[in-house]
């Protein structure tokens, strides 16, 4: 017997079918549900990456306002929180417009999933140097302090759309 792990994506994004029309609905609405995806902003999926923009770019403005005790460090922090945001910003922006719908030549699923897996790695790596330079300095732990909300979401966004499974495969025909 051999044991695999496999990544299967339970959430409705970029991977998923689209939702058909509604019923009676006019032509230039139809047209409208085409270009945006309504539906996203008060999705669970949506509203996870709002609130992870919004505490990236707290805890940007916290540490950007403050005084700084380790200028790598805190900058270092501020490169992490910003490429996070932009990336964030990103896929969101790819969701809204449907762009995955358009460009199938990338595995948005994947790329997504990689980017907070990397980006949550980083972000959280950046927090904990940053609360363990903060001393004691308001604007500094609070800027730490939206660093790890951002990284609790962003693993809420990962265990929220994708599922881990381990697979027992048989290796003879007859079992």
């Amino acid at each position: 017997m051999s044991h695999g792990a496999r990544v299967i994506r339970t959430g409705v994004s970029s991977g998923g079918p689209a939702a058909p029309p509604a019923a009676g609905a006019s032509s230039s609405a139809g047209s409208d549900a085409e270009l945006m995806d309504g539906t996203y902003f008060r999705s669970c999926a949506g509203m996870l990456k709002v609130a992870q923009m919004i505490s990236l770019l707290i805890g940007f403005i916290s540490v950007n306002s403050s005084p700084w005790t380790s200028y790598s460090a805190y900058s270092y922090f501020q490169i992490v929180t910003m490429c996070d945001l932009v990336m964030i910003l990103f896929f969101y922006i790819i969701h809204i417009f449907r762009i995955y719908r358009k460009l199938t030549c990338v595995s948005w699923p994947l790329a997504e999933f990689l980017h907070y897996l990397i980006g949550t790695i980083l972000l959280l790596i950046a927090s904990i140097v940053a609360a363990s330079k903060s001393y004691n300095l308001t604007g500094l732990v609070a800027g730490a302090t939206f660093g790890f909300l951002a990284t609790i979401l962003c693993v809420l966004s990962i265990w929220s759309s994708y599922k881990v499974s381990c697979i027992t495969q048989s290796t003879s025909k007859y079992h």
